[in-house]
C-alpha cells in the first residue's frame, strides 16, 4: 500500500512538474513575443522621429516663411507707389 502511495505522489509531483515547465516554458515564449514587439515600436517612433516635424516647430516655420512674404510684398508695393 505504501508502494502505491509513494507511486502516486511521485506520479502527482512529475505532474505538477511537467505542468509548471509548460507554463514556464509559455510565460518566457510571451516575453520574447513582448520584448519584439518593444522592439518594433521603438524603430516605428525612430521612424516617426526622423520623418515627421512636430506641430509647433511646423507652425514657428511657417510664420517665419509667412513673415518674409509679407515684407517682401511690402517692399513690392513701395516700388510700385514710388515707380507709379
Amino acid at each position: 500500500m505504501t508502494e502505491a502511495l509513494v507511486s502516486a505522489a511521485v506520479a502527482v509531483a512529475a505532474s505538477i512538474a511537467a505542468f509548471t515547465n509548460r507554463v514556464h516554458s509559455r510565460i518566457n515564449r510571451v516575453h520574447e513575443r513582448i520584448n519584439c514587439m518593444d522592439q518594433r515600436i521603438d524603430n516605428f517612433e525612430v521612424k516617426i522621429v526622423s520623418n515627421y516635424v512636430a506641430k509647433v516647430d511646423f507652425e514657428r516655420a511657417l510664420n517665419k516663411i509667412d513673415n518674409g512674404m509679407n515684407r517682401l510684398d511690402e517692399k513690392l508695393d513701395r516700388i510700385l507707389m514710388k515707380n507709379g
